[in-house]
């Protein structure tokens, strides 16, 4: 079974091993990526492990600032796509965990009964106050969550999704994908094996297009998504913008909404021990160890960078003393007279 994962990055050097290592682990045989605007050796890191075999890279293609859809729409015709039996559409910060099986797509894919796609809900992983960045496993570090039915006082909650190569694309969105067919009726899960709700299958949904309901929905898998990591990280983050499109802000309002550290989930350590050998293998590889450290290297050079400035040090402090409430949780908890 050929499983090809597509994404885009940008200045993600220090993540890409983990990231890539991962999903060889639980199934994917080929990678997409799409770069722009990196200076922190992604590109080079890319570049030494598509010398390998590993993973081929291309500069994004983007003539928008709407960098993921464009890159999406070349990806469609891709070689690695279109000899893909599976797509799977995802980003650096996101770690597919399987819990049936052999934990890897294949077993996902046969409990959910072989439909030609699965959206799989996503978990935000808290940071749960890990000030300094440190170079190892981001899935070993962040273990605390939110309660896994709500976020943000949302039952419906955002997807990713794996496409078998019969669905009937029209075309890649980011989180799930678009037919074209008012006729067509594709077998469609959930992370459970359960049919996706009607008004998420339908061709045209102007509402909630990429969320359904949690509850129930992680039966066989979760998503889960490191988009803070360290404090450290989430500075650098902050400074790079967002990979996807432009003008999205990465403020306190982001943080909070995804530091909701109220519950633990620790089950990805399941993968830790195959992932740090699968790590090394891809570090022996020519060229890549040392590449590696660089964006390691770069990435608290640029920490340090910005720190020196006043309005990071104050972002920085914020952060710490930020309410573990997102907004509407705070909100609701001030109606309901709690502290």
């Amino acid at each position: 079974m050929r499983i090809t994962a597509v994404t885009c990055v940008k200045n993600e050097g220090p993540f890409l091993l983990e990231w890539i290592a991962f999903h060889r682990v639980i199934g994917v045989t080929d990678f997409l990526f799409y770069h722009n605007d990196c200076s922190d050796r992604t590109v080079e890191l890319l570049e030494a492990l598509q010398q390998q075999g590993v993973v081929a890279h291309l500069p994004n293609p983007a003539t928008t600032r709407n960098y993921q859809m464009q890159a999406l729409k070349q990806a469609k015709d891709h070689p690695l796509i279109c000899e893909a039996d599976w797509v799977w559409v995802a980003d650096v910060d996101e770690f597919l965990n399987i819990h049936v099986g052999d934990h890897s797509i294949p077993a996902l894919i046969k409990a959910c009964g072989n439909p030609q796609a699965i959206s799989v809900t996503f978990q935000f992983m808290a940071n749960g106050g890990i000030d300094a960045f440190e170079d190892v496993p981001v899935i070993s570090q962040f273990t605390k969550t939110h309660n896994p039915d709500i976020w943000c006082g949302e039952a419906a909650i955002e997807v990713k999704s794996l496409v078998r190569k019969d669905f009937p694309l029209g075309y890649f969105g980011a989180h799930r994908p678009f037919h074209n067919d008012k006729k067509a009726q594709p077998s469609w899960t959930d992370g459970a094996g359960r049919r996706v709700p009607p008004p998420f299958r339908r061709l045209a949904n102007k509402r909630r297009v990429r969320a359904f309901p949690a509850k129930g929905a992680r039966k066989f898998a979760t998503l889960n998504h490191y988009a803070l990591r360290s404090l450290d990280s989430y500075l650098v983050k902050n400074d790079r913008g967002d990979v996807n499109r432009e003008n999205r802000a990465f403020d306190d309002t982001y943080w909070r909404e995804r530091n909701d550290a109220a519950f633990v989930d620790d089950s990805i350590l399941r993968y830790a021990a195959p992932l740090r050998a699968e790590m090394a293998r891809l570090m022996a590889l020519p060229g890549v160890g040392p590449l590696h450290q660089e964006a390691v290297a770069l990435h608290r050079a640029k920490r340090d960078a910005l720190l020196a400035q006043e309005s990071y040090r104050e972002m920085q402090a914020k952060l710490r003393i930020s309410s573990p409430y997102s907004a509407a949780e705070a909100a609701l908890r001030a109606e309901l007279g709690l502290t």
